[in-house]
């Protein structure tokens, strides 16, 4: 049985790194030769949709800019209806910076001219960016948000501190809490997924690594959730998982996300290649 359209998740899912995981090549490609629409999700906010689309196809998946949704496509969403007319402080990487400007929105780097402070994955975060948030939110009353909520970004040298961290440092010395986390798994990230996807949420599926973001936008969306072993998680962290935030199913790599065998005759049961959780 194949689903009516496919978000798969990028880093630890799809790739790691600069190499494509076991299979994943061929995965896709079989589910879009069975014509099944597919769109890739990322909460990394460091490259353009365009800049994902590219590297998925130096690996030979067919992807152009629309077939990827990023955490800031949701945050301009966001800041379209929560701040429209608003200065921002941004503690990002120069590309968030540059999609807002372009956006339309007023950035600032003055505390005191600051209506929301927006916090990134952001390799370049350090003391003043953190005062500068710490006097906007505390001294100016600035609201906030964040584009993403992952601890850390997985790589094959074992990780990067992520936008959690940077929001954490924010919350701990102004004990305001964000208003939104735009990323996987809010709702502004899965109407974005079902959006591109152009199916029902009942038809659609979920492929990703990590339970607290890709798992759970799968269920608050009402999708089907198939969890790879291949990124963050390990077989041994389901066991600290809360029953109710289990995935649907469980899978070592992608290839054992399509059937291994043809479909049945008609009359006969349909089988999964998934392993329920």
């Amino acid at each position: 049985m194949l689903f009516d359209g496919y978000a798969f998740d990028l880093d630890g899912t799809v790739y790691l790194g600069d190499d494509p995981l076991p299979g994943a090549v061929e995965t896709i490609a079989r589910i879009r030769q069975a014509g099944r629409p597919v769109v890739f999700v990322t909460n990394n906010p460091l490259h353009s949709a365009a800049d994902y689309a590219g590297k998925l196809r130096d690996f030979g998946v067919a992807a152009a800019s629309g077939d990827v949704v990023t955490s800031t496509d949701a945050l301009v969403s966001y800041l379209k209806a929560a701040c429209p007319h608003g200065r921002l402080l941004v503690l990002s990487e120069t590309l968030v910076a540059g999609v807002l400007s372009s956006a339309g929105f007023a950035l600032t780097t003055d505390p005191a001219a600051t209506d929301m402070v927006v916090v990134s994955f952001d390799r370049t975060f350090d003391y003043a960016k953190l005062l500068a948030a710490y006097r906007a939110i505390r001294l100016h009353g600035a609201r906030l948000v964040a584009t993403n909520p992952d601890p850390y970004c997985p790589t094959p040298d074992g990780g990067l501190p992520d936008c959690a961290a940077m929001l954490a440092a924010v919350q701990a010395c102004t004990g305001a809490v964000a208003e939104a986390v735009v990323g996987k798994p809010s709702r502004h990230m899965a109407l974005a997924v079902l959006g591109r996807l152009g199916v029902a949420a009942a038809g659609a599926v979920m492929v990703g690594d990590r339970v607290s973001t890709d798992m759970v936008l799968a269920r608050n969306a009402g999708m089907a959730s198939v969890l790879v072993l291949t990124g963050a998680t390990s077989q041994a962290d389901l066991a600290a998982v809360q029953p109710a935030r289990l995935p649907d199913y469980v899978i070592g790599t992608l290839p054992e996300l399509l059937p291994a065998l043809p479909e049945p005759p008609l009359g006969e049961p349909e089988t999964r290649d998934l392993e329920r959780a």
